[in-house]
């Protein structure tokens, strides 16, 4: 067997060495690894995670990786076996679909694994594995006996309905399964809501529309009551699309679930528009969001160029990530300035923003700056003596940064500077947010839907689902929700962003950033050199 670096890094489980070892084959139920002999090494996490497996691979002297451990680890979620070991599982009814007698090989390996780091050096720590989605031989539940029903909770973004209309047609058309709930408004809905009997005809048409056809809420979320309704009405698939709130409601409902013994699968759907989800590599809605962005920054570009000292505003979504704001900025290449929340700014003295704006205004006439939501926050809040309040999911209420920098610009230009400037400012987020998904998303939505129905199917619980280097993964939630995804200055998609726009980093002389950027962050961008692309 070719053991060279090339096919090393193509493989997505660990190579066949001289002896290779398992913990506890009970976390795989009915699974059979016929490439090799596993023997069990429990790996201890930050929540003690009691099925998260470690392999341990003896490479030997011609091995070439890692000496005695390779540090392959798979982060495994949670099985309905795990707390029902007598539970019984029936063949795949996706043997007998029409639609999947074409397709080479029906389903998923056992042993398919997806590596959440997908660029390794040669003897360096193989890292943390996900267990790949897709449908699987054996299959937990009969058909004809699943009842599950589906929430939707948090803000909107696009694509929730592609979201409830593929995994009503995917546990329909694929596994002949007819009872299917929608629960109104949110986890309250639960328990003061009535729901919506949810048919293939019913959901047919609502991918093309904003927003959800469940309607939904913030907060709301009582664990009891919720998983009482479950019990009550006999529900045992619960599928969950919401951000991180929403998420963590789901990791309350599947260890409640958990207690009391029920038999209930537990599918997360992550969900924001801001693509702040750790783990997965994007949201669901982000593309769209990206794509909706350019008509607002066109906007403001063609209303600043028309004007003398034109100074365009254009506020963005992005509460504590920037990736829309950076995406959209790269994408425009209109764009003079982005500011995100990752990077704090200032705006007086020497490489501040008014003298940015006052440097592009004489040379071009006019500028364009996109704002991200979060950014600025502690500037606004000092200048409105403003007091931090959270809304019903527990996210912190954001002061509006736009309309304040729009305000200290125009100030500091006419009283300072005794300069005019035509200021135009454009906040599209609830444009941006009620849209239908555009065709990549829609494609996305249907992957996440029909992942998340297989995963249910095959007994898996308390999962969120969602593409890890580009191959979707079913991933625990709380690893979606321990941290939230962020910028990183040092990244070079960032660096991109700064060579396109010739913007200032704006880290040098900012006290704030002194106490939120480690110092060989602020060293490494203070020495870089920007140069246009």
């Amino acid at each position: 067997m070719d053991l060279s670096l090339s096919s090393f890094a193509r493989s997505s489980i660990p190579p066949p060495l001289k002896s290779c070892n398992l913990t506890s084959l009970s976390n795989f139920p009915n699974y059979s690894f016929k490439s090799r002999n596993f023997s069990l090494t429990p790996l201890i996490s930050r929540q003690n995670r009691r099925i998260r497996a470690q392999y341990s691979c003896n490479s030997g002297s011609g091995g070439g990786g890692g000496g005695d451990d390779d540090g392959f680890v798979v982060d495994e979620v949670p099985h309905l076996t795990n707390f029902l070991p007598d539970l019984p599982s029936y063949p795949n009814p996706l043997q007998q679909n029409l639609a999947y007698t074409i397709v080479k090989k029906n389903f998923v390996s056992p042993e398919d694994v997806v590596a959440q780091k997908i660029v390794v050096q040669k003897g360096s720590p193989r890292g943390v594995h996900f267990r790949r989605a897709g449908p699987r031989e054996k299959v937990y539940f009969k058909s004809e006996e699943v009842r599950a029903c589906i929430v939707t909770c948090g803000g909107l973004c696009p694509g929730i309905n592609t979201v409830i209309r593929e995994i009503v047609c995917g546990l329909n058309y694929m596994y002949g399964v007819h009872d299917i709930l929608g629960i109104e408004g949110g986890y309250r809905g639960f328990y003061s809501k009535n729901t919506i009997q949810l048919t293939p005809k019913v959901v047919n048409d609502i991918h093309k529309r904003g927003g959800t056809f469940l309607r939904t809420s913030r907060g709301g979320h009582d664990t009891d009551k919720i998983v009482d309704n479950i019990q009550d009405r006999g529900i045992n698939q619960v599928y969950i699309i919401g951000g991180d709130g929403t998420q963590k409601g789901a990791a309350l409902i599947y260890k409640e679930v958990e207690k009391r013994g029920l038999q209930v699968a537990v599918a997360g759907i992550p969900k924001t528009i801001d693509n702040d989800i750790a783990v997965i590599d994007k949201s669901f809605g982000f593309d769209t969001a990206v794509e909706e962005a350019q008509r607002a920054i066109n906007a403001a570009h063609v209303e600043v160029e028309s004007v003398e000292n034109g100074v365009g505003i254009v506020k963005l979504m992005g509460r504590y990530s920037g990736f829309i704001a950076m995406f959209a900025t790269l994408a425009s290449r209109d764009v003079d300035c982005c500011l995100i929340p990752e990077s704090p700014f200032y705006l007086e003295g020497q490489g501040g923003l008014f003298e940015f704006i006052e440097q592009r205004l004489k040379e071009n006439g006019h500028v364009v700056i996109v704002l991200a939501e979060g950014a600025g926050q502690e500037y606004v809040a000092q200048s409105m003596h403003a007091v931090s309040e959270k809304d019903a999911s527990g996210n912190r209420l954001l002061l509006d940064v736009g309309l304040w920098l729009s305000q200290k610009i125009k100030d500091h230009f006419t009283k300072v500077q005794k300069m005019a400037v035509n200021m135009k400012y454009i906040d599209p987020t609830y444009m941006i947010r009620a849209i239908p998904s555009n065709a990549s998303d829609n494609i996305y939505c249907t992957l996440l839907a029909h992942s998340a129905v297989h995963g249910a199917m095959a007994g898996y619980t308390g999962f969120t689902i969602g593409p890890v280097s580009s191959r979707h993964a079913y991933i625990p939630i709380d690893r979606v929700t321990e941290t939230t995804k962020t910028i990183k200055l040092t990244d070079r998609m960032w660096a991109r962003l700064l060579s396109s726009t010739n913007q200032p980093s704006f880290l040098k002389g900012s006290p704030v950033m002194q106490e939120r950027v480690d110092k060989e962050t602020i060293e490494m961008i203070d020495n870089m050199k920007i140069t246009s692309i």
